[in-house]
C-alpha cells in the first residue's frame, strides 16, 4: 500500500468512545418510544419501570438473590461515594489504586474522608499493586477495571473468602463484560453509559447482606447529606432496592436502560455479553503481535481490560482519524500515558474493530510522513 492510500472498508460505527459509550447495534431513537414521559417517577408505571430494570440487571449479571440493588443519582460516582460516605469508618481501610478513579477513591478517603487508619497500594499505569498484600481485616476499596488504564484484575481470587472487612468494587467499566465473582464482593457499583451503551446521570448499587448489617450496626462519625442516605431511623431504606430513587431519575435513560438490557438478553446475557466483547479484544490482540510500532499499555495479558483497550501509540492518531470520520474520542484519558482508548464492550460489533485497525496503520504512517517532513524542514 502507498503511504498516500486509504483503506477501503470504515467501521460502520465509528462510536469508540470509553464513556459515555457506543449504542447498541441497530440502536434509534424508536426504542425509545414508550418512555413515561411527563409522569411521576412515584406512580406505579414508572416505578415499575424502574423495578425492571434492577431486575433485569440483576438476572443477566447474576447478582444473587439475597443482595440488594437499587438505581441511585450521579452515575457510578454517585453510587461508590454512597458507599464510601457510607460504610468506611468502622474499620482501617485499603485503596487499591491503578488509575484515575481508583486514585479518585483513595483522594475520598485520605483527603475528605481523612481516615486514620488508612493505605493506598498504587501502581503506576499498565500495572496492578501487589495484590497479595491487600489486608483483608480491613475495607478494601478498588476498581476491577481501570477504564483510563485499560488494566483489571485477572480474576475475584485473590480477595479473601473469609474477609472481616468489606470488599467494595468499582465495577464501572467491567459490569456486563466481565465476570464479577459475587460471593468475593460486598459492594459493587456500575453507570448505565458503559457496557450497555445507556444515557448518564444514573447508578447502580449492590449492597450484599454484609454491608447492609454494616449499614445497620454502624453511623460514621460525619454527616450525611440526603443523597447519600441508605437509612433512616436506624432502618436500611428499602424503597431505593425496589425503584424508588433519591432523586428525580430520566424516565427517558430508564427506557433507555430497559432497551439496552433487552438486548443483552437477545445476544446470549452474560455469556453472549463476554464473548462479545472478549472477541473485540482478541482482534486488537492480533493486530498487536503483528504491529511493531504499537503495543499494550497493559504489560501482563492476564490483565488486560477488554472494554478500555489501551494502546501506546503517538497521541496525533486520535486526531487524523477522527477528522477522517473513521474513530471518535480514543485518545487515551487525558492523566495517562499518551496513546489511544479504544472501547470494545458488548455493544460494538467486532466487525468496526477489524475495519479500524488498517486505518490505525494508515494513520500512524501519516503522521510518521508528516514528522518527518517537519523535521526536514
Amino acid at each position: 500500500m502507498a503511504i498516500a492510500d486509504k483503506p477501503d472498508v470504515r467501521p460502520v460505527n465509528p462510536n469508540f468512545s470509553s464513556g459515555p459509550c457506543a449504542k447498541r447495534p441497530g440502536f434509534t431513537l424508536d426504542a425509545l418510544s414508550g418512555a413515561l414521559l411527563g409522569r411521576s417517577h412515584r406512580a406505579g408505571g414508572p416505578k415499575a419501570r424502574l423495578a425492571e430494570v434492577i431486575e433485569r440487571s440483576r438476572a443477566i449479571l447474576g447478582t444473587p438473590a439475597d443482595w440488594r440493588l437499587g438505581v441511585v443519582p450521579a452515575s457510578d460516582t454517585g453510587a461508590m461515594e454512597m458507599a464510601l460516605w457510607s460504610l468506611l469508618g468502622a474499620r482501617g481501610v485499603d485503596v487499591v489504586a491503578f488509575e484515575s478513579f481508583g486514585e479518585g477513591w483513595a483522594t475520598d478517603v485520605m483527603k475528605q474522608l481523612r481516615l486514620p487508619d488508612a493505605r493506598v497500594l498504587s501502581a503506576p499505569y499498565g500495572k496492578l499493586p501487589d495484590l497479595a498484600a491487600v489486608d483483608f481485616s480491613r475495607d478494601v476499596v478498588f476498581p476491577w477495571n481501570g477504564t483510563t488504564s485499560g488494566v483489571r484484575v485477572p480474576n475475584g481470587d485473590w480477595i479473601a473468602a473469609d474477609r472481616k472487612g468489606l470488599s467494595i468494587c468499582d465495577a464501572t467499566s467491567a459490569a456486563f463484560a466481565m465476570r464479577l465473582t459475587w460471593d468475593r464482593l460486598d459492594v459493587v457499583t456500575w453507570s448505565w453509559q458503559k457496557v450497555l451503551g445507556g444515557e448518564a446521570a444514573h447508578g447502580m448499587l449492590a449492597l450484599s447482606p454484609r454491608a447492609v448489617e454494616r449499614l445497620l450496626s454502624y453511623k460514621p462519625e460525619w454527616p450525611l447529606p440526603k443523597i447519600f442516605r441508605l437509612t433512616s431511623g436506624g432502618k436500611l431504606i428499602e424503597g431505593i432496592f425496589k425503584g424508588e430513587t433519591i432523586n428525580t431519575p430520566s424516565m427517558l435513560c430508564v427506557e433507555d436502560a430497559l432497551d439496552g438490557l433487552k438486548w443483552a438478553e437477545s445476544v446470549g446475557g452474560l455469556n453472549g455479553l463476554v464473548a462479545r466483547s472478549e472477541a473485540n479484544l482478541a482482534a486488537i490482540a492480533h493486530w498487536v503481535e503483528r504491529t511493531e510500532w504499537a503495543d499494550f499499555l497493559a504489560e501482563n495479558p492476564a490483565t488486560r481490560s477488554c472494554t478500555s483497550i489501551c494502546i501506546k501509540a503517538p497521541k496525533e492518531i486520535a486526531a487524523v482519524l477522527e477528522k477522517e470520520g473513521v474513530a471518535f474520542d480514543i485518545a487515551s484519558y487525558r492523566d495517562a500515558p499518551p496513546g489511544l482508548r479504544i472501547w470494545g464492550g458488548a455493544t460494538v460489533e467486532t466487525a468496526d474493530i477489524e475495519a479500524l485497525l488498517p486505518w490505525l496503520d494508515w494513520a500512524h504512517r501519516e503522521v510518521t510522513q508528516t514528522a518527518q517532513v517537519r523535521a526536514a524542514e
